[in-house]
C-alpha cells in the first residue's frame, strides 16, 4: 500500500480482523484478572480459616497424645501401676489361699475377687492402647493437611504472577504510543519470575510425566 491511497480490500479486511481481536483481548483480559484476583482471594481465605482451626486443634492432639502416653505408662508400671495390681493382690491374697483351715465360700470370694481385678486390668489395656494409636493416627493426619494447605502458597504465587502478567498485556494492547512487545523478550521476562519447577515445566509445555503434587517436597519451603 502507497502512502495516500486507500488500503487495498484484503489489507482492509486483515486490520479490521486485528483490530477486532486486539479489543476482544482489551475487553476480555481485565475480566480475566478480576475473576483470578476474586479465586486467589476467596481460596487464600478458606486456608486462612481452615489453617486457624487446626492451629486451635493442635494443642488439644498434643495433650490426647501426652494423656495417652501417661495412661500407659501408667498401667505399665510394675509397681504402683494398673499392671501391677494383679500381682500385687494376688501376692497380699496368697498367705490366706494357703491356709488349709480357710472356708471353702471365703476361698472362693477371694479367687472370685483376683479374677474381677484381672479382667478389669485387662480391659484397661485394651482400651489404653487403642487410644494412644489412634491419637498418633489423629496427630499424623493433621501434619498430612497442614502440608496440604501449604499448596495454597503455591497456588497464590502462580495467580499472582498471572494476574500481573494479564495487566501488563492489557496495557500493551490499550497502546501507549511505544512498539509493539516483542513475544521472545516478553516469555523470558515472565519466566525470570517464576519460583516453582512447575512454572518452568508449563513454560515450555513439558511437565514432568506422571507428576503429583503430593510428590513434591517444595510446598515445605512455604
Amino acid at each position: 500500500m502507497q502512502n495516500g491511497n486507500p488500503p487495498a480490500p484484503g489489507e482492509a479486511q486483515n486490520l479490521r480482523e486485528t483490530n477486532a481481536l486486539l479489543g476482544l483481548c482489551a475487553g476480555l483480559l481485565p475480566v480475566w484478572a478480576r475473576h483470578l484476583a476474586t479465586s486467589r482471594a476467596q481460596s487464600e481465605l478458606a486456608v486462612a480459616e481452615m489453617l486457624k482451626a487446626f492451629s486451635d486443634i493442635g494443642p488439644h492432639i498434643n495433650m490426647a497424645e501426652r494423656q495417652s502416653q501417661q495412661i500407659n505408662d501408667a498401667l505399665a508400671q510394675p509397681i504402683g501401676g494398673v499392671t501391677g495390681l494383679v500381682g500385687a493382690c494376688e501376692q497380699a491374697l496368697a498367705p490366706l489361699l494357703r491356709d488349709a483351715t480357710l472356708a471353702v465360700p471365703s476361698r472362693q470370694a477371694i479367687e472370685s475377687v483376683l479374677s474381677m481385678v484381672r479382667n478389669a486390668v485387662g480391659a484397661l489395656e485394651q482400651i489404653a492402647k487403642p487410644f494412644q494409636h489412634q491419637t498418633q493416627m489423629v496427630a499424623e493426619q493433621v501434619e498430612r493437611m497442614y502440608i496440604g494447605f501449604q499448596y495454597q502458597d503455591r497456588i497464590s504465587q502462580m495467580m499472582t504472577l498471572l494476574e500481573g502478567d494479564i495487566s501488563d498485556l492489557q496495557s500493551a494492547l490499550a497502546g501507549t504510543g511505544g512498539p509493539p512487545p516483542n513475544l521472545a523478550a516478553w516469555m523470558e521476562k515472565l519466566e525470570s519470575r517464576y519460583a516453582m519447577a512447575e512454572q518452568h515445566d508449563d513454560h515450555v509445555g513439558t511437565p514432568p510425566a506422571g507428576a503429583t503434587p503430593g510428590q513434591d517436597n517444595e510446598a515445605t519451603f512455604f
